[in-house]
Order: structure tokens, then sequence, then C-alpha cells
């Protein structure tokens, strides 16, 4: 059985939106314990659950040693029952600040044996008639990189692309300004010679923008500082494109009866890019499935977070990064 900690004090909307998510995803899962950690009177409706009790929260700018000092934050004791070998625990979940989830798992849990730095990491639909993911990391663990920590992005992306979608030989592209060899930043072109190199890696060569979200590779490799920037304004573009066409098929009664013999094809592809599907991001590296879900998660992005991190507990993703990284 899969057992999660839950901070359910981190959603930007309260414990309302992490409640709705537990049961949407308990419903589906009645074979996965989960362990609701904060304000046992706001929990007090959550039946049948194991509670830990919190009465803080962490700050949205709080740094590493503040983290820790906030003992009875509802983050950092989920963290902590995570970490807790007598928990037997597979993962924690919570909606909290980036930065301080991204400080308490990588402070709490510690970093897998070889690891240089963890990886923020998310997954994108690529938009073919295939479908399938593609792995996009790092997505804002951090602002600096060096070219070694972007070779091991590449390593962690490839086994967990391998683990979650099946995929036997990822393969790996390297964001930059141009496909040529020789394109891209000081720093990419550093990470390129690394990663021509290395045999565990399937590296195809630099990726530009335009191909991420195509068939074109499995895994894209970038800095955390443009990972972040690719993943918001991906997610600005879907949203956008979204309201536009809505606005499009309502814009006269022609329209709007186009939109009747479309719907079912407009829906797909709304749902294919809505954020909410995603749930968030999962931070690799760590001894431990930690995922982090949106700040304003609702019920539906919760329900997302908890079925990325109990996936990831399914497939053992933790055991695999860490055979990955044995010399």
């Amino acid at each position: 059985m899969v057992k999660l900690i839950v901070d359910m004090m981190g959603s930007d909307l309260g414990s309302a939106a992490t409640k709705e998510g537990v049961r949407r995803f308990k419903a589906n899962h009645p074979d996965c314990e989960l362990v609701l950690v904060g304000k046992l009177d706001e929990l007090a409706d959550m039946e049948g659950y194991e509670k830990i009790e919190a009465n803080d929260t962490v700050g949205m700018t709080a740094g590493a040693m503040e983290v820790l000092r906030k003992r009875d934050a509802s983050m950092v004791k989920a963290v902590r029952a995570a970490a807790d070998p007598e928990m037997h625990a597979d993962g924690v979940i919570s909606a909290g600040g980036t930065g301080a989830f991204l400080s308490a798992a990588t402070l709490i849990l510690k970093k897998i044996n070889g690891v240089k730095r963890p990886a923020l990491v998310t997954a994108f639909p690529k938009l073919t008639d295939e479908g399938g993911y593609v792995t996009i990391l790092d997505c804002g663990s951090s602002n600096e990189n060096t070219a070694e920590e972007l070779q091991q992005f590449a390593l962690m992306g490839s086994l967990y692309s391998k683990a979650v979608y099946g995929i036997e030989n990822p393969r790996v592209g390297l964001v930059a300004n141009g496909s040529e060899e020789g394109k891209g930043s000081p720093l990419g072109k550093e990470a390129y010679a690394l990663l021509k190199e290395d045999k565990k890696i399937n590296f195809i060569g630099n990726v530009e923008g335009n191909q991420v979200l195509t068939d074109y590779t499995d895994v894209v490799v970038c800095d955390g500082f443009t990972g972040n920037v690719l993943l918001k304004t991906t997610e600005g573009v879907a949203k956008g494109m979204g309201k536009e066409i809505k606005k499009a098929f309502t814009r006269n009664l022609a329209s709007k009866i186009g939109y009747l013999f479309a719907r079912k094809s407009f829906n797909v592809f709304i749902d294919k890019m809505n954020p909410k599907k995603t749930g968030g991001a999962l931070l690799l590296g760590v001894n431990g499935v930690a995922v982090k879900a949106h700040g304003n998660s609702d019920g539906e992005n919760f329900e997302s977070a908890l079925n990325v991190a109990y996936k990831l507990a399914v497939a053992n993703i933790v055991a695999k990064m860490q055979e990955g990284f044995v010399e």
C-alpha cells in the first residue's frame, strides 16, 4: 500500500481546497493511505485519516534556515514525517511556497548519493497526434547552475521518463537558441560537450523553444532560470489560447453553431493543455517522492498533485534514481 504525507495548509485557497482534493483522490485510490498535516479543528470533518497537528505555515520568501526553525509549520512537519523511517511513507505533497518546500525537502529528506543539486521537474503534453509527455528540468529550483548539474539533470530526466512513461531510451535535448552545435549560452555550450560524451544519455543535441512540445525530444534540459520562464510562458500561452478560442466560438450565432460541431475536439485540446491536470512539479534527486502542488491549488489541482505522487511511488522512482547514480 502506498502511503503519502499531505500538507493541508499550503494552498492559497486554504484547507477547503486541499480537503476537496484529498476526498476526490481517495475516492479513486482507496488503496492509498493518506496522513493529513494541519490544524486539527480544520480537519475535524476528515474522518478516517491519520492526522498530525500543525498550527503554523512557512512564508513564501522564507530562507532555508527559517524553514527549519518553523517546527510547528505544516510543511515542515509533513516533510519530517515523510523522512521518519517509522512512518514508512512513500512521499510528501505540499502547495506551500516553492523555495521553502525545496529547502525543506533537500535538507530533511537529503540528496541522493552522487546528486550535486536536485531538480524541479514537470511534464507537458506533446502537441502531436500520438500524445505523450515531454519531461522538462530544471523548472526553477535554482537560478544558477553548472554544466555538471545540467548533465545530471539529463540523467535524472532520462530515468524519470523511462520509469514513469515507459520510454526505453529517452531522447534528451538541451535548450538553446539554435539547433546547431555551437549555439547556446556559455553554460549551454559547456554542458553540450559533457552530454555529447555521456554514454548513459541518449543526447540528440540542442532543442529550440518551438520544438519543446513537439515529438522532437522526450526530455528537455535547461538551467533553472530558463526552465522557470519556459514553464510560466507555456502555461500562460495555453491559458490565453483557451480564452481566445472560447471568445471566437461565442462571437456570433454562426460561430456558436460551429462550436456545437467542434465542441468535442475543442474540449479535448483544452483538457490536454490544462495546467490543473499536471498538478505540480516533482523534486528529483532527494530520498523521497516530493511533489510541489500549485500554490493556488483548488480541489482539482490538488487531486492531480496527489495523483502525481501516487504514480511516482508506484513506479518506485526514488530507488531507480538511486540505482542510476551508482558509479
